[in-house]
């Protein structure tokens, strides 16, 4: 499904009106208050700021009343709020009330950043852009409280993808994390996560002078096709090309997103189609649900087949959501060897830590920008997939998995989904937090100390696996992209030799922290791999 053709059954002023159905007086302002309640908490949580408490609680489970302060224009926030750990802010969004001049305001995302702007530090060239991933985090924010949504009592039972689907925030720290800019209103309906539209991949055939297959050695490109297509249809491909005189041995079949091909690809790459470099075969049959990553996709037609992930050339979080054909030739090898890793330690398989291997992976390279451009640029970044394995070819008939992110979820009246899976599992909540901590932190710490294995564990990257709504285990993903080995003298094999990473000294103080102490440990964990990754970002390699 393409992004128009779901709504061209109506008439067309009707899919103009159906595509801001959401923008309402009460879900913007809905929409808005829960963002500024965002907004404080994490810069206060960054110490971009720090609100004044004026009024301390009476009792441990009340909130003390604080206020915030703009730089200028007599605006003052005031609000109720608890202080937890590690500089983490409990705020009641319905306790947020804005005045100026001691006249009450309406709450409005857009001006508390600008508000804030010279706080916030954020650079006059890159505000307009910040402005417009926050319009378009409150867009999707309004969506997502206009549809009725699944009833936490129901997910409590729901399968992977409505699961996925019915989430409401995305990343819990980011304040800009859905700004998807180079989606259209019709685009946002068809391809945003919490849209959960059928995806179906536009397959082309890409000339090997300029395309990369890798894979695992135990999958042959033509089984993966097999796997992934079915022989009929590879067959279908492969007589399209014989048809146009092209040979197939020379070429490889390669899924693309529909965005990519409709709005870069047939651009971009117009050299290479007239040339028939690139060629056009058709869209696939089975369908794929945007997951919470957004150029990351699971196959609905068949959920034990593998994930798909694709480049994707829109801004998202701060970056270009491309993907680097020069890094899939050594994805497959790296998941390899970690994934040999993991299978001979004891330990980490007694705490049932696994991975989900990235199998293969194509890359197409654009010469033109390879010539023309000496650094990293998105445009070198613009065709390249690869296959991961789905965790429901490996789990138990008893077993249900989630992302870790889905433990943070609240439903649009704010009934939250983590206390109904401790009560439903029966467990103290204690007890329950201590095998979420085993099967989740533990490994990842065995790994840090162990090996100077580091990954990106954050929600997103987690599946849990469930028994009685309790984890018993949990698989890692994006394996290649986002774990680093902090030994550069660490004896490697070739394809992941590009993972170490010299850290100074002082930055290692894990070696000097007990295994116990999980904390610190993990925010140590955090804040590197952090740094590693933006570098690797920036440098083009991720």
């Amino acid at each position: 499904m393409t992004a128009h053709t779901q709504f061209s059954h109506l008439p067309v002023a009707e899919q103009n009106r159906h595509v801001i159905a959401h923008l309402t007086p009460e879900l913007w302002s809905k929409a808005n208050r829960l963002h500024v309640r965002k907004a404080i908490a994490e810069f206060a949580h960054e110490r971009l700021f720090t609100p004044e408490c004026v009024s301390q609680p009476t009792s441990a489970d009340e909130m003390a009343d604080y206020q915030l302060a703009a730089p200028q224009d007599e605006v003052i926030y005031h609000f109720r709020a608890r202080r937890l750990a590690l500089e983490h802010w409990a705020i009641d969004a319905d306790s947020i009330q804005k005045t100026q001049n001691g006249v009450e305001q309406e709450l409005d995302s857009l001006r508390f950043i600008i508000e804030f702007k010279d706080v916030l530090g954020i650079p006059q060239e890159m505000l307009p852009t910040y402005m417009e991933e926050i319009t378009s985090t409150l867009y999707s924010s309004a969506f997502k409280h206009l549809r009725e949504g699944v009833l936490i009592e129901h997910l409590l039972e729901a399968d992977f993808q409505t699961l996925e689907g019915a989430m409401m925030e995305g990343h819990p720290a980011f304040v800009a994390n859905n700004g998807r800019i180079g989606f259209d209103a019709f685009d946002y309906q068809a391809y945003a996560p919490e849209a959960a539209a059928p995806i179906n991949f536009v397959w082309l055939a890409a000339h090997k002078s300029k395309a990369h297959f890798a894979s695992i050695d135990e999958l042959s490109y033509q089984q993966l096709l097999e796997e992934e297509l079915t022989p009929s249809i590879v067959d279908g491909f492969t007589q399209q090309l014989i048809a146009q005189d092209l040979d197939p041995n020379n070429y490889i079949f390669m899924p693309v997103h529909p965005w990519q091909w409709q709005n870069k690809l047939t651009g971009i790459f117009a050299p290479d189609i007239a040339k028939r470099e690139l060629v056009y075969l058709g869209i696939g049959d089975d369908n794929y649900q945007a997951q919470q990553s957004i150029r990351t996709f699971f196959n609905t037609s068949h959920p034990r087949k593998r994930y798909v992930k694709t480049a994707l050339s829109i801004l998202n979080m701060g970056f270009m959501r491309g993907l680097s054909p020069y890094y899939m030739a050594t994805t497959p090898g790296i998941n390899e060897w970690l994934a040999e890793l993991i299978e001979n330690d004891s330990c980490l398989r007694d705490y049932g830590f696994r991975m989900l291997r990235e199998v293969a992976t194509i890359g197409y390279r654009n010469h033109y920008y390879e010539s023309a451009v000496s650094g990293d640029t998105p445009y070198k970044k613009m065709m390249a997939a690869l296959w991961r394995e789905s965790p429901l070819a490996l789990i138990q008939s008893n077993q249900r998995v989630m992302t870790m992110a889905a433990l943070l979820h609240q439903d649009r009246d704010g009934n939250a989904l983590l206390p109904a899976m401790i009560q439903a599992s029966g467990l103290e909540t204690g007890e329950w937090l201590k095998r979420y901590l085993q099967s989740y932190l533990s490994p990842l710490l065995h790994c840090l100390y162990t090996y100077d294995l580091a990954f990106m564990p954050h929600g997103e990257n987690l599946i849990l696996v469930l028994e009685n709504h309790t984890p018993v285990h949990v698989f890692m993903k994006d394996i290649a992209e986002e774990i680093v080995v902090m030994d550069p003298d660490a004896d490697l094999p070739e394809k992941p030799n590009a993972l170490r990473y010299s850290y100074p000294t002082s930055l290692k103080s894990y070696r000097s922290l007990p295994m116990c102490s999980t904390a610190s440990s993990a925010l140590w964990l955090r804040f590197c791999m952090s740094r590693e990754i933006t570098h690797r970002r920036n440098s083009g390699s991720a």
